[in-house]
């Protein structure tokens, strides 16, 4: 009796046995199959088991060659937006700069030899520019005078005396415009302008350019250096234009004058101009340089270059 027990016991156990072997052993299809989420590991590992991008920069990573993956720092640029980032603009170059740059396009001075270039802006003018023109005569000065365009239109015979007296002439604009804000179009309309109207007066397009309040761009200056022509600024200022009393304009000359010099003075102005400081203190400013020894030369004689182009 006992046996038979014994006997069915180790026969159920068998086949208990054999029914969790099955089961256990059983392959587990794939809609089962439990998967391990980022979100089930650990911060770290859920970090660097993201795919490292597919760069030229990731290519070349330490991280991502250890099969992790390198976050930018913050601020930092791509290397697709290193290409687009735009490249600020190169500030525009100053006038001494621009003298620096180009030496032998823009002048300040002549040699350093003992003369002086007496140089007026602003003509042709009615209520001025002849009674200078009568003081040059008086003391046998020859003198350089930068016209402005319309004003010569509306004054032909000024300019024309100016020539006939052996001054010489430059181009002052057709409008006295600050060039520097002007774009290269109206810069040149500017200068051709002007340089047909004392050609129609004079008949010689003139060589020489001053631009009004000593200013252009470098783009202007390189346009003037193609076509031939000469800029002429200063480096001794009179201040004129303020209205200034005769002392103050031979102060302001006297003070500064050199060898090899270009004086800037006014022979004209706009509506209200006082000029009387001017035209008291020329001839005791001649006077006073050649007591020193000057002489008084055209800036084309000063700077060994053609007057007419």
């Amino acid at each position: 009796m006992f046996h038979i027990r014994f006997a069915k016991w180790i026969a159920l156990g068998l086949i208990c046995i054999f029914i969790s072997c099955v089961l256990g052993c059983s392959p587990v299809s794939d809609n089962h199959q439990t998967k391990t989420t980022a979100a089930e590991l650990p911060k770290s590992e859920a970090v660097n088991n993201k795919a490292c991008p597919v760069t030229s920069t990731a290519s070349s990573s330490p991280a991502c060659a250890a099969g992790k993956t390198e976050s930018a720092p913050a601020g930092s640029i791509l290397s697709e937006d290193r290409k687009s980032a735009a490249v600020p603009a190169a500030a525009p170059m100053s006038l001494g700069q621009l003298i620096r740059k180009y030496p032998d396009v823009i002048k300040t001075n002549g040699p350093r030899i003992k003369t002086i270039a007496l140089t007026f802006d602003d003509v042709p003018d009615p209520r001025f520019t002849p009674q200078i023109l009568d003081i040059l005569r008086r003391y046998r000065v020859k003198a350089t005078f930068f016209i402005v365009g319309n004003r010569a239109a509306k004054h032909p015979f000024l300019v024309k005396r100016i020539v006939r007296e052996g001054h010489s002439v430059g181009n002052h604009s057709y409008n006295h415009p600050q060039f520097s804000k002007l774009g290269i179009q109206k810069f040149r309309s500017q200068i051709i302008r002007t340089e047909n109207i004392i050609n129609r007066i004079a008949g010689f397009r003139p060589r020489l350019i001053r631009p009004p309040y000593g200013d252009i761009n470098e783009q202007q200056l390189k346009w003037a250096e193609v076509h031939g022509y000469k800029l002429v600024n200063w480096n001794v200022d009179s201040q004129d234009w303020k209205g200034l009393s005769k002392e103050q304009v031979k102060r302001n000359i006297l003070s500064h004058a050199g060898r090899g010099s270009i004086i800037l003075q006014h022979g004209g102005g706009g509506v209200g101009s006082n000029l009387r400081g001017t035209i008291e203190a020329l001839p005791e400013i001649i006077q006073a340089l050649r007591l020193k020894g000057y002489t008084f030369v055209t800036v084309p004689e000063m700077l060994k270059v053609p007057e007419k182009k």
